[in-house]
């Protein structure tokens, strides 16, 4: 199993470490990192974040299409900053690395204007999809929905990653109900990018 040239990490739901797992592919691949829409930049930003810890080139980042204020759902955050969101503002850039990682803005069904949602871009862009979850209670449900909601639209699933402590059962129960390869990702109490690195060889490894 290999990675494929293009790559668009999505998840289950929010603040379920899509930005870590972006940035564990990035310190390992030879790839360059695209974030289409951040909602919110008071703080760091993904790409911020994935820069910091992949220790890659500024020339391996492609800057955000939309860069929104409020940290809401990009609809809503486009809303207040008088900004419209339309799926053709997107096209896939051009990169000279081997791989493109494109990071989505929170979970599948998760409204980019009053018409489209993420799920609608990954389409669009058709680009096979790395789904991240959390690996404690709830992410059955959450997962097995999102994979259907990806396979009604005819998108290509590469995998899922189950982030978060280690949870044998659930992991066991996504590989048997999707068919998918399952990676576990767990808790990292230093996130360094040599922790990365280490993080990518023992998950990632056979698929590299």
């Amino acid at each position: 199993m290999t990675f494929p040239e293009k790559l668009f990490i999505t998840g289950t739901d929010t603040e379920i470490g899509k930005t870590l797992v972006s940035a564990t592919l990035m310190s390992a691949l030879d790839a360059t990192y695209w974030k289409p829409v951040q909602a919110g930049i008071e703080e760091e930003t993904d790409t911020e974040f994935v820069k910091r810890l992949s220790e890659k080139n500024d020339d391996c980042f492609v800057e955000e299409r939309f860069r929104l204020n409020t940290p809401m759902s990009p609809h809503a955050s486009a809303d207040i900053d008088n900004v419209e969101i339309s799926l053709d503002d997107f096209e896939l850039p051009s990169f000279e690395t081997k791989h493109l990682l494109i990071e989505g803005a929170g979970g599948l069904i998760v409204p980019l204007n009053w018409h489209d949602m993420v799920i609608d871009l990954i389409k669009k862009l058709d680009i096979p999809v790395l789904l991240v979850a959390r690996s404690t209670l709830g992410t059955l449900n959450h997962t097995l929905l999102s994979v259907e909601a990806l396979r009604s639209r005819g998108i290509d699933i590469f995998g899922i990653v189950i982030s978060g402590p280690k949870h044998e059962s659930n992991r066991e129960t996504l590989s048997h109900f999707t068919k998918l390869p399952v990676f576990e990702l767990p808790v990292i109490d230093q996130i360094t990018h040599e922790e990365l690195i280490h993080q990518f060889k023992t998950v990632f490894e056979h698929a590299s």
